[in-house]
């Protein structure tokens, strides 16, 4: 894909930077499941904890284009600190920036984007994945004071966050309206974290149970109105999967490069396995694939920017990259053989770690249902 020439160096400086700074730790918290923090401190010191948020709340003050290539490089060499940054930047940053007052804004940005403090976005629970409508976590108001009771779970970042954005019911009434968004502080009293999950892939990324027993959030952390919080949530999965769409395309990205460096190297019957037709297509239709999802990512990216209706190019670029990255990093495996299925070679990594990316912000079976209503609606049939 050509980028404009100041993406395009962005992006040569990004890789540079990842690859020098936080590749080298990427097979070692697989393996050990440890949370990246040396890789967090480096970005936040790089400004990428903040890459959308406006320079006058301490950010970068970049593009969604910018972002996806920070997830996409960030993938290409690590799938646990790439989750990681971007849970930080749209489910927890996002909502913020999207939907908080001036106050909220000054209060929690600038921490969150110099990384002084990581986010984290509650919205699992675990009668309420998919039907994230079903919501169950409960926030009673008390004078000055919400009371909330209730859990989270798959939260990533969970255990290890220090501001998060969740979701809680403030009506009885089981209905969309009934769903509000609140800022929660992890020093809240009443506040803990519960199951650190151990996981198929990712093994670096945090992802927790987050437990609410009669924890007391001041009134002005409410996120904008009562009963705004499902709007609210779906709104900021919309913008999520862009950079899942990204992730997928990173991970991707670099299975087919081990494959080509493998493919040149790798004899059987006398010469590379490069030479063979059936290791030519593999490639060249993996290299395709990739460059599609790359461009349905970029575009849907471009839309937000500019400020158009982007849900079902954001969708159909997390449902195919997701689903583009599954494929390729089998094909990957599949070339490289049994050495693809050891730990000493990347590629099983690269297998295990896109899955998550046909499940985070929303199933592939969801994005079809998105893209279907989106497509009754352009018809006006809904």
């Amino acid at each position: 894909m050509i980028l404009e020439p100041e993406l395009k160096k962005f992006q040569e400086e990004i890789r540079s930077w990842v690859e020098a700074e936080i590749a080298p730790q990427a097979k070692e918290l697989d393996e050990i499941g440890k949370f990246p923090f040396d890789n967090v401190k480096k970005l936040a010191q790089r400004g990428l904890l903040g890459v959308v948020v406006p320079q006058e709340y301490g950010g970068l003050g970049k593009t969604s284009r910018h972002f996806a290539i920070v997830i996409e490089e960030l993938a290409r060499v690590c799938g646990s600190t790439c989750l990681t940054v971007a849970a930080h930047n749209s489910l927890a940053i996002g909502p913020i920036l999207k939907f908080g007052n001036e106050t909220q804004k000054k209060k929690y940005l600038p921490d969150l984007a110099s990384g002084r403090k990581i986010g984290a976005f509650g919205l699992t629970e675990s009668e309420a994945g998919s039907d994230a409508g079903g919501t169950k976590t409960f926030a009673s108001l008390n004078g000055n004071y919400y009371s909330i009771n209730g859990s989270k779970c798959f939260t990533t970042n969970g255990s290890v966050a220090d501001t998060y954005v969740i979701t809680a019911r403030t009506k009885k009434e089981k209905d969309s309206k009934s769903i509000s968004s609140f800022i929660v502080e992890r020093d809240s009293k009443g506040f803990s974290v519960g199951k650190t999950e151990k996981k198929m892939g990712l093994k670096g990324s945090d992802t927790a149970t987050i437990i609410f027993e009669e924890v007391k959030v001041p009134k002005e952390n409410l996120l904008g109105q009562e009963g705004e919080g499902f709007k609210q949530f779906l709104a900021t999965l919309d913008s999520g999967r862009i950079g899942i769409g990204a992730m997928a395309v990173g991970l991707a990205q670099a299975a087919l490069e081990e494959s080509l460096k493998f493919a040149k190297t790798r004899e059987q019957f006398d010469q590379p396995i490069a030479n063979f037709q059936a290791i030519q297509w593999k490639l060249a239709d993996m290299a395709t694939q990739i460059e599609a999802a790359r461009l349905m990512v970029h575009r849907s990216a471009y839309l937000k920017d500019q400020g158009k209706d982007f849900i079902k190019q954001a969708s159909m670029a997390k449902l195919f990259a997701s689903e583009v990255g599954r494929m390729v990093t089998y094909q990957a495996i599949q070339i490289l053989g049994g050495y693809g299925f050891m730990s000493e070679y990347p590629v099983e990594r690269f297998y295990r770690d896109v899955k998550l990316t046909e499940i985070g912000e929303g199933t592939s079976e969801i994005q079809r249902l998105v893209i279907f209503r989106q497509l009754l609606k352009e018809k006006n049939l809904i």
